[in-house]
This record gives structure tokens, sequence and C-alpha cells, in this order.
């Protein structure tokens, strides 16, 4: 029988030198400790890769850990009721390993800033127990064990930790967590190797690094889209930028602000499974536009890995099969509720829980739509209807036995159907994202009226640039909000962590 066990016994474990912890009432003095350490010990863990094959045959194992940041509270006091994130409910020791600083560098002073403001003190910095895998040193796109291979004849799990799927998890954010006896309640919703994961899957998905993406998201299910947001953006850059500093492409493409083109004359063989395009601003301001593409698995999968960035909301702009007689093609639609028929999001949140509707994106949606078609009021209720989407996984729904979901349909008061919406609502709600729809109706299979190519080629050409400027108007509307009145208590459970 084949064995995994390495001949080569190899009994001792190198590591960096013991860090001792410390605790700090600067939000930024935290924020540059965590990125020494951290910078320390991926450093340790790429060097000794580097050095293998140089030395002989390795003789020991490599190991470095995870920074954690915690903060211990004895207190049952109350923090502003009106606060949705940046306080801890009971007393107790809370914790959280971190992983990339430099990437989540605002995002952290801004949570340790919350912290010391509601409780009154600072945070301790201190090295963690969990390991970081040797594939996370070396950061997105690395290709670890290919470039390894023609060195060693030691599998490279015998000298570095790899990843360990078993505790990368949403238990967290799903609320099924529990802390064993003695240890600390967890402070953030993901951990550093579930961060760390989806950075990685992101750089993949996407074609762009995690440094590109903005607080502020589009998801789309047609190219259409992309080549209208493509457009705006680099008129923006052509004419000094508008307040965006520059605009990034599949491939990490960039063209700065006040520049006509890219940096560098290059463009990708062929695009990435979601290609996600990155209007920048300070402090990840800006907005991103990812295609998704069809299906709720797609919607699932990309905001699975986005949500770690913590962005401040997201949105779905798309098209969809209007259900009423009295809509037309190029009516909008904007959610209010949604009928999970999509099945991808069943085992992490049941189909009995509701999504509300959150006020402050239903409010800016609304706006948009008034501000960009001019149509106020009463009157609008001509282009734009408010209810139910109803997300299906099926898109040819339309031949089968149309009489059950028709009546479900019906029942439940739809008043559209899409293959994205419900899905990234629900993700939206399951990790504490702000998020809101609005679609396009482009066809109504109930009634006879199918899209034919002519017919198809000029509702795009007509609707798609109204809805994007309506989408692109409605996030500047919640850009302008400040945070704590963006995100919404409506998405906190009984048990919360601190971090946003």
């Amino acid at each position: 029988m084949d064995t995994r066990i390495s001949a080569n016994s190899i009994l001792s474990v190198a590591t960096p030198e013991a860090f001792e912890p410390q605790t700090f009432d600067d939000p930024a003095a935290a924020v540059d400790c965590l990125q020494a350490l951290y910078e320390r010990n991926t450093r340790f863990l790429c060097e000794a890769f580097e050095g293998l094959g140089k030395n002989g045959r390795p003789v020991t194992r490599f190991r470095a850990c995870y920074p954690q940041v915690s903060i211990e509270t004895s207190s049952f006091g109350h923090v502003d009721s009106r606060l949705s994130f940046g306080y801890v409910s009971a007393p107790g020791v809370y914790t959280t390993t971190i992983t990339r600083p430099r990437l989540f560098r605002h995002y952290l002073k801004e949570q340790f800033g919350h912290l010391m403001r509601n409780h009154g003190g600072g945070v301790t910095v201190s090295e963690s127990s969990t390991p970081i895998p040797l594939h996370f040193a070396f950061g997105e796109s690395a290709h670890v064990e290919a470039s390894a291979a023609d060195t060693i004849d030691i599998p490279l799990r015998d000298l570095f930790d790899a990843p360990d799927l078993t505790t990368t998890d949403d238990e967290i954010a799903n609320g099924s967590y529990e802390p064993g006896p003695g240890e600390p309640s967890p402070l953030a919703p993901f951990t550093a190797q579930r961060i760390d994961y989806s950075l990685a899957r992101l750089s993949h998905y996407t074609a762009t690094s995690a440094t590109h993406f903005q607080n502020f998201v589009l998801f789309t299910n047609y190219q259409f889209y992309v080549d209208e947001f493509c457009a705006w953006a680099r008129q923006q850059m052509a004419e000094g930028g508008n307040g965006y500093t520059a605009f990034v492409e599949p491939g990490n493409i960039v063209t700065p602000a006040g520049a006509d083109r890219p940096e560098a004359d290059y463009t990708l063989a062929r695009l990435p499974q979601m290609p996600a395009y990155h209007l920048k601003k300070k402090g990840h301001g800006g907005i991103t536009l990812v295609n998704i593409g069809v299906g709720p698995s797609n919607a699932k999968t990309i905001t699975d890995h986005i949500a770690v960035l913590r962005p401040h909301v997201w949105l779905m702009l798309g098209h969809c099969a209007g259900l009423r007689n009295s809509q037309r093609l190029g009516d909008y639609v904007l959610a209010h509720a949604y009928m999970r028929e999509d099945h991808v999001l069943d085992d992490d949140l049941p189909v009995w829980i509701p999504l509300p509707a959150l006020a402050e994106v239903q409010v800016a949606l609304q706006d948009a739509v008034a501000e960009v078609t001019g149509y106020q009021g009463y009157d609008l209720k001509r282009i734009m209807r408010t209810g139910t989407v109803a997300t299906i996984d099926n898109r040819n729904w339309e031949l089968r036995d149309q009489r059950g979901p028709v009546k479900r349909l019906s029942q439940a008061r739809a008043i559209a159907l899409d293959m994205e919406s419900a899905t990234i609502a629900a993700n939206g709600f399951r990790f504490r994202v702000p998020y809101g729809t609005l679609l396009c109706v482009s066809d109504k299979p109930l009634h006879g009226e199918l899209k034919l190519p002519g017919m198809a080629t000029a509702f795009y050409r007509t609707q798609v640039s109204q809805h994007l400027k309506i989408g692109i108007l409605a996030l500047q509307k919640l850009a302008a909000m400040p945070p704590e009145k963006l995100h919404s208590r409506k998405l906190r459970s009984f048990y919360e962590t601190s971090f946003q």
C-alpha cells in the first residue's frame, strides 16, 4: 500500500522569534503593528521556501502564525443604541485573526476606532496559534507547489502548513459558531484563513487584484452594461477623474486620472469567468462593476468572496421577465421582497428567513430613477413598479408545465422573474452587506413577448445607458451617507461581531 509518510521523519519546527503582545489606544499604531508582524511572518515562510534545496535535504518544518487583535471588557453598559456595529454587547474577551493588514488598513482603523470610542479601552495585538498557509503567504496568483516540485522530494505539506478547509468556513457569519469553554468570542465575521481563501478566488474569477475592489459594488448579468460602464469610466479619466483616481480593467490594466488610455498596451487573451472593473477613489470609495453572467451559482460564488472585503453596499442591475400584463418592455422593477427558488443558499440561509427591504437603499434607488428619467411622484409609477422579485434556477422554466410555477408566482404577488437577484440579496443579508435590486423588463414570456434579435438590439441600445446611470447615481447617493447610517440594524442578529 502506498504511504504518505516521508522517509525522513521531521521532528523540529522552526518559527519566527516569539512576539510580545502589545496594547494600543491609537488605531493607526495598532494597524502598523499588525502589518509589521504579518509581513515578518510571511517573509519568514517565503524565505524558508526559497531556501529549499540550497542547503541539502530539509530537517525541520517551518511555521508562522497570523497576527490577531483582541479586546476585553467587563461591563454590560449600553453603547449608543443607534449603532449597528462597532461594539461588543456583553463582557468577555473577543478576538480575531488578521491577514493582509495593508489591504485592510482603512477598514481596520475604522473598526478599532469604534471599539476604542465605545468601550474606552485599547486593543491588544498578539500572535495567534493559527498557522499561515504557505500558499497564502505568497499572496495572490502564486503557484507554490509547481515551482518547488523540481527542487525537493518531500511533500510541501510535510514542511509547511497548507490551507485547512476543516476550519475555513462561514460559521461565524451564519450565526452557528459557538466558542468552547474558556475560548474568546469572535470579533469579526471572517477569520484570516477564510479571507485569504476568498482573496485568492477573487483574483481567479475576476482577473483583478483584491486591492482594486471598491466599497460600492454593481452586479450585472449582461456585457452591454460593462461596455457602457467602461465608456463612462474612460470618459471620467480623460476629464481628469472627476473625483476618481484610476480605472482598472481585467488583467489589472490601469488608466490613471488625466489619461485617455491605459498605462500599459496590453489586453487579456480571454476574459475570466466573472470579469470586474473598478473606478477607484481614495479609501476604496469608488465603484466596482462585476459581470456575473447568468445564474444563481455565479451570484453566490462571487458574493461569497467579495463579502470578505466588507463593502458598504452591493446592487443588482440586470434584466428580468415582467410578469404583469401592465408592464412594458423597458419598465423598471424595484425589488421590495424576494421569492427564493434559486436553492443555492438553502443550507446556509433557510428559505423561511425573510429578506427585509433596506430603506436607505430603496430610497436611493427610487430617487435615482426619478432624477434620471424625469418622472416624479405618482407619475413614476408609469415606468417603475415595486414588489416581489422571484429568482429561479431554471432558465427554461417556460418549457415546463406552467401551472405550478405560475400559480406560485401569482400567490407571491411577484412582478418579475430573474436568476440572480434573490441570491445576491440573500448573501447580502447573510454577510451583513446592504443590498438592493433594480431590474429592467426585457421580455414578458407569460404574455408572448419574447426578445427577438432586432427587438433585443434596439432595447439594449436605448435602455442600458439609462439603467446604468441610475445604478451609478444610486451608489453615489449611498456613498454620501455616513457608514453608520447606511449599515442597517436590520441585518444584525442577537449575538453579533463588532466588526462591520
